[in-house]
């Protein structure tokens, strides 16, 4: 759990097509300080509480796409396979890998 702490500290979080570079994370924490969406390290905690093997959070952005607001997650399992899932960043929910 330590691995996905020190790599939270360096995402990058995006809304839309806004970048708001230092304002990012204190955007990120006062969104979830409000409750419109939940913790990335409390997601990042289900998803590994669900996996059997081992995973790296490769990279994370907090977006916006239609009409909410979404963590999309870049992960790297044990055997080297990469995928971009999509998440609900106010209840957590799996929407869709982005592949599909």
């Amino acid at each position: 759990m330590k691995y996905y702490l020190q790599t939270a500290l360096l995402l990058s979080f995006f809304i839309g097509s806004n970048v708001w570079a230092d304002e990012d994370h204190e955007r990120a924490r006062e969104l979830v300080k409000s409750g419109e969406i939940i913790a990335l390290e409390q997601l990042l905690q289900k998803i590994v509480a669900g996996e059997k093997g081992k995973l790296r959070l490769l990279e994370a952005e907090l977006e916006k796409k239609s009409g909410r607001l979404v963590y999309e997650l870049e992960l790297v399992d044990e055997k080297g396979l990469v995928r971009e899932l999509l998440f609900d960043a106010k209840t957590g929910e799996a929407l869709r890998d982005e592949d599909d």
